[in-house]
């Protein structure tokens, strides 16, 4: 069940208390006794979680993982390479 606050209108009073969504809410205040009591709304906290929701939260581009990253780095440079030992393979063509 949930718990509401409730605040007196005319004297101040504020307290909580627990009640099921289908009862009614409060309306008359147990010190003063008069019809004045509101509830009392509170913001609630928002938590994002997951990866993607801010720019800062990954050194990579586009929020791929570290992993990722450095295989694509892994292949660069083994493609590097290929074209280096290519390149020392080709014959000299003496012009």
């Amino acid at each position: 069940m949930p718990v509401y606050t409730y605040r007196c209108g005319t004297c101040g009073v504020q307290f909580d208390q627990q009640h099921k969504f289908s009862d009614q809410p409060l309306a008359r205040c147990p010190e003063c006794g008069k019809k004045s009591l509101h509830k009392v709304y509170t913001p609630v906290g928002i938590v994002f979680k997951g990866s993607g929701f801010y720019s800062t939260d990954h050194h990579s581009p586009s929020g791929q993982s570290n992993k990722t990253a450095e295989n694509k780095d892994e292949k660069i440079e083994k493609s590097a390479s290929k074209e280096v030992v290519a390149e020392k393979k080709k014959p000299e063509t003496g012009e």
